[in-house]
C-alpha cells in the first residue's frame, strides 16, 4: 500500500493548490504529518459500548410538522399504551385538535410568548398596530430542507419581516413540547418527573440532508431535552421508518383498505373513499375521549401477510414534505439489494427528489429500508395554489402588501381557508364559504380605490363568486383544482416508483401523515394503483408516525443497520506517481515527493453501517518529534472521490492530537495513530488515540460550522 500522510499543524507558511478550495492536509512546510502503519490496520467493529443501552422510564416522541405538531409518550413498563398529549386549548370548528399549530409568538423583545392554537390565537386578537411590533412565525420547519447553505446562524423570517435566529425558534418549540410533556407526566406520576427520565424521540423528514438532521439535535441540546455527553437521550427518526414501525402492528380493525381487492375492515370496493373514511372518522368520533392506543406486541393480520422478498411502499404525505419509501422483506436474515441509484428532478416549484437513503432493519420481520424518495409537495402546495388564485383575483402586489401591512389578518384568512379546505371532498356538491376579513376588504378599497365584489367581478374567475355574507364562495370544483398540482405530482412521482422493474411487484401501500387524511388524495391513490397493490390507510393517520416514534424509542434496536448518505474520508498525503497524479497536486517535502489533496475514503455513500459501528485506520508519524497531528474529515454525497478539491466535497471536521509532554523512551519506532469513525443515529463521531500514551481526541461530525 502507498505510503500516505495526513494532518500537520496548521501555523506557518501554506501553499495552494490552484484547484484546491481547502488548504492541503500537510502543506505546511514545517511539518511531515502521518503515513499508515504498513499494513494499514482496518477495521470495523461493534462500539460495545452501544448495546449497553441506558434505561428511561418514559419516551416521549415529538412529531415537529411543518403544519401541525404533537407528542405522544408511554412508559417503559407499560409499552403495549401510547398516550397522545391532552387536548390542545383552542382549536378551529370541525378540526381535530389533536394536534397543535406549528406557530410560534415571540413578545417584541424576542422573548418567547406562545406556541400553538395559544399563540395564533393571542397574535390574531393583537390590535392591528400593536401586532407589527410581535414576531410571528408559522410553517418555518420547512426552512431546514429549503436552505441549501444552512449553518448555525440562518435566519427566519416572521410575520412582520423581521429576522430572528432559526436555531433559536426551533430551541424555543421544542422547549415548549418539553415542559408540556413533563408537566403532564408529572401530573399523571403524582410526583416531580425529571428530564433524565426521559427518553425523546423527534421525528424529521427522511428527504432531509444531514445539515437540517444535525441542525434538528443541536435544536434539541439547546432546549435542554438532551446534551452532547449523554447524546443517547435523544433519538432523531426518520418519519418513514417511524411509521413502518407503526403499520407492521396494525390489527383489521385500526385501518381502512381503499384498494379494489380484498375487503378489509367491513369496506368493500364499492364504498367511496370518502364514505369509508367518513364511517372510520365516526368511529374514532366515539372513542375521542381516551388519548391512550393500546399497541399489542404483536405482528397485525396485513403484515403477517407480507412474505419473503415482497415489497410495499410507505407513501408519508405531511404537510410540507412527502416521502415514498420502498421496502423488502427479508427472512429470517433481513439481506437487502439496492433497488436503484438515487436521482433528482424538478418541476416548476416542486422539487422531487429520489434519493436512497438509510438502511433499516426491522428486526421482527426483517424488513429492511431499501430506498427513499420524495420532495416538499405536501398540503403546503394547496396554500400555495390558494395565494396564487387570491393573486389571480386581487393582483400580485395588493396579496404582498397585505401580507405584510396586515399580518395577523392573513393569519385569519389562511386559518379560514384552512378549515374549508379540510372539507374537500371528491362527492361533494355544495359551495364552500370562505370568510374575508374585515380588514381585507377595508384594505383592498383603500389600496385598489373599488371594492372586493368589483375585483371579483373582473378577474374572469368564474369559480369564485362573492357572498352578500362578506365570504368568497368557491364552488367544489374550484377547491378541488387547488388540490390538483400538488397531487398530481405525488402520483406522477409514484408512477415513476412503479415503472422500476424492481418495485413493480409492490404488494401494499401505506397511505400515511396528515395529508394522507384528505378524501382527494386517497381517491387519486385508489384510482392510480388500486388495482396493483393493496392500499391500507390506518386509523387515526394523522399519529401514524407519532405512534411508530414512541415505538421506536421503547426498542431503538428495532433498527439495526443503515446505508451511509455520504461518502467520509480524510486528506491525506500519497507518494507521488508520475502520469498517475496531477501535477499541481506535487509537494516536494525533505527531498520526498508527494501528492496532496488525496481524499482518503473511511466509508462509501450507500455503504451499510450498523448503528454503533466502529471504522478504524492506523497511522504513524512520519517522523518522531512530531508533536501535533492535524486530521481534517470531509464528506461527498458521490462515491468516486479522488482529492478534496473535487466538486461537492466539504470540510466536516478536524481531529488535532497534541502529543506534547510524551517520554521519547517510552514511544516505539513505528508509533501508531488510531483513527475511528463511529456511526449513530443521526451523530457521528471521531476518535485520533495515539496508542503508545493513550492520549486521545474527539470530535463530531460537523456540517453547520464549516
Amino acid at each position: 500500500m502507498a505510503d500516505k500522510e495526513a494532518g500537520g499543524s496548521d501555523t506557518g507558511p501554506r501553499e495552494t493548490a490552484p484547484t484546491s478550495a481547502y488548504s492541503s492536509p500537510a502543506r505546511s512546510l514545517g511539518d511531515t504529518g502521518i503515513t499508515p502503519l504498513s499494513p494499514s490496520h482496518i477495521a470495523n467493529d461493534a462500539d460495545p459500548n452501544v448495546s449497553e443501552q441506558q434505561t428511561f422510564l418514559v419516551v416521549v416522541a415529538i412529531d415537529f410538522g411543518t403544519t401541525s405538531s404533537g407528542y405522544a409518550y408511554s412508559f417503559a413498563k407499560e409499552p403495549e399504551c401510547i398516550h397522545v398529549m391532552r387536548r390542545w386549548e383552542g382549536g378551529d370548528p370541525g378540526v381535530s385538535n389533536q394536534k397543535t399549530p406549528t406557530t410560534i409568538l415571540l413578545t417584541p423583545e424576542r422573548k418567547f410568548h406562545s406556541f400553538g392554537y395559544a399563540a395564533r390565537d393571542f397574535y390574531h386578537d393583537l390590535d392591528p398596530n400593536e401586532a407589527k411590533q410581535w414576531l410571528y412565525l408559522e410553517k418555518f420547519k420547512m426552512k431546514l430542507h429549503t436552505t441549501g447553505d444552512l449553518t448555525m446562524d440562518t435566519d427566519l423570517t416572521a410575520a412582520n419581516g423581521k429576522k430572528v435566529k432559526a436555531l433559536e425558534i426551533f430551541a424555543y418549540a421544542l422547549q415548549y413540547f418539553k415542559e408540556q410533556a413533563l408537566k403532564e407526566l408529572s401530573d399523571q406520576a403524582g410526583s416531580e418527573f425529571e428530564n433524565s427520565d426521559v427518553r425523546w424521540v423527534i421525528t424529521v423528514p427522511a428527504i432531509w440532508k444531514q445539515p437540517a438532521k444535525q441542525f434538528m439535535r443541536q435544536a434539541a441540546y439547546q432546549a435542554g431535552l438532551a446534551s452532547p455527553e449523554n447524546s443517547e437521550q435523544l433519538i432523531i427518526a426518520l418519519e418513514p421508518e417511524a411509521a413502518s414501525i407503526y403499520c407492521r402492528k396494525l390489527r383489521l380493525h385500526q385501518m381502512i383498505e381503499l384498494s379494489s381487492k380484498t375487503a378489509v375492515n367491513g369496506y368493500s370496493s364499492s364504498d367511496t373513499v370518502g364514505a369509508g373514511f367518513a364511517q372510520a372518522k365516526e368511529h374514532i368520533r366515539r372513542n375521542r375521549q381516551s388519548r391512550t392506543f393500546l399497541v399489542e406486541n404483536v405482528i397485525g393480520e396485513i403484515w403477517s401477510e407480507l412474505e419473503e422478498g415482497d415489497k410495499y411502499v410507505v407513501v408519508d404525505s405531511g404537510g410540507g414534505t412527502v416521502d415514498l419509501t420502498v421496502h423488502q422483506i427479508r427472512l429470517p436474515e433481513g439481506h437487502l439489494k439496492e433497488l436503484y441509484k438515487a436521482t433528482e428532478k424538478y418541476t416548476g416549484r416542486l422539487f422531487l427528489r429520489v434519493r436512497s437513503q438509510f438502511l433499516t432493519v426491522l428486526n421482527v420481520v426483517g424488513a429492511r429500508f431499501v430506498l427513499n424518495s420524495g420532495g416538499p409537495y405536501g398540503s403546503l402546495g394547496v396554500d400555495y395554489e390558494f395565494e396564487k388564485l387570491l393573486c389571480k383575483i386581487f393582483g400580485e402586489d395588493f396579496i404582498e402588501q397585505f401580507k405584510i401591512k396586515r399580518p395577523a389578518a392573513w393569519v385569519d384568512l389562511m386559518i379560514a381557508f384552512e378549515s374549508r379546505k379540510r372539507a374537500a371532498a371528491p362527492d361533494r356538491t355544495n359551495p364552500l364559504n370562505i370568510t374575508l376579513p374585515f380588514s381585507f376588504i377595508d384594505y383592498y378599497k383603500k389600496f385598489r380605490g373599488h371594492s372586493v365584489e368589483h375585483a371579483l367581478r373582473k378577474s374572469n374567475v368564474d369559480f369564485v363568486k362573492w357572498s352578500s355574507q362578506g365570504m368568497l364562495r368557491m364552488s367544489p370544483d374550484a377547491m378541488n383544482a387547488l388540490f390538483r398540482p400538488t397531487i398530481d405530482s405525488i402520483i406522477e412521482h409514484l408512477r415513476d416508483l412503479f415503472r422500476k422493474p424492481e418495485v413493480s411487484t409492490v404488494k401494499f401501500l401505506f397511505l400515511v401523515g396528515g395529508f394522507a387524511e384528505a378524501p382527494l388524495l386517497q381517491q387519486a391513490v385508489q384510482a392510480a394503483f388500486g388495482d396493483k397493490c393493496r392500499i391500507i390507510i390506518p386509523q387515526d393517520v394523522g399519529l401514524t408516525i407519532l405512534k411508530g416514534a414512541v415505538l421506536f424509542g421503547l426498542d431503538p434496536a428495532v433498527i439495526k443497520v443503515r446505508r451511509s448518505p455520504l461518502t467520509y474520508g480524510v486528506g491525506v498525503l500519497n507518494r507521488y506517481v508520475e502520469g498517475k497524479h496531477p501535477p499541481e497536486k506535487l509537494l516536494v517535502k525533505d527531498g520526498t515527493r508527494w501528492c496532496t489533496d488525496v481524499f482518503d475514503k473511511f466509508i462509501s455513500v450507500d455503504q451499510s453501517v450498523a448503528l454503533g459501528e466502529l471504522v478504524k485506520r492506523s497511522y504513524t508519524p512520519a517522523k518522531p518529534s512530531q508533536l501535533v497531528i492535524v486530521i481534517n474529515i470531509y464528506s461527498s454525497e458521490h462515491d468516486n472521490v479522488s482529492f478534496i478539491t473535487d466538486p461537492g466535497v466539504k470540510k466536516c471536521g478536524t481531529l488535532r492530537l497534541d502529543l506534547t509532554g510524551t517520554s521519547s523512551a517510552a514511544v516505539p519506532a513505528r508509533r501508531e495513530i488510531q483513527t475511528l469513525m463511529q456511526f449513530g443515529d443521526t451523530e457521528i463521531k471521531a476518535t485520533a488515540i495515539d496508542i503508545a500514551t493513550s492520549k486521545s481526541v474527539k470530535v463530531g461530525i460537523d456540517f453547520l460550522n464549516y
